[in-house]
């Protein structure tokens, strides 16, 4: 039988404070990039298909509906995504990155993903190899 150790902190504690160090290492890339936090979180919810209305990427990324509107109108004027009217239902916005959408995307992630290796340096390959495919099996949005 599983017994709790007392000499750590709680699970929920130790990921928010992992949680806001990366975020904080996020922020300088996205600033180097001309993105906010939740421009990142759209083009990524973007770059893995297309969404048929603006309230299922809502849905997807846990924002509400309302509140991405202007995340969505500064990303279209740049033209990083396309908001179109669906054929078959023109009251629907088919949402989808450009290609600039998709390059400002893979340069982002590629950048954050450096500054990841940095943090996990500490860990070696075999540690770091349990890290990542432990945090893959607890995400609850992992499939």
């Amino acid at each position: 039988m599983f017994r709790p150790v007392p000499d750590r902190p709680d699970l929920a504690a130790m990921v928010v404070r992992l949680g806001r160090s990366l975020v904080t290492a996020e922020r300088p890339v996205l600033a180097a990039h001309d993105v906010s936090m939740w421009g990142y979180i759209v083009l990524s919810a973007l770059a893995d298909e297309p969404m048929r209305t603006q309230t299922a990427l809502a849905r997807a990324i846990g924002a509400d509906k309302t509140r991405i509107i202007a995340t969505l109108d500064e990303l279209q004027e740049r033209s990083l995504i396309e908001r179109e009217p669906d054929p078959g239902d023109r009251r629907v916005r088919l949402l989808r990155l450009t290609p600039a959408g998709r390059s400002l995307y893979a340069a982002v992630r590629a950048d954050i993903r450096t500054a990841e290796e940095e943090l996990l340096d500490v860990l070696t390959a075999a540690d770091r190899r349990t890290f990542l495919r432990v945090l893959q099996l607890l995400d609850p949005a992992g499939d």
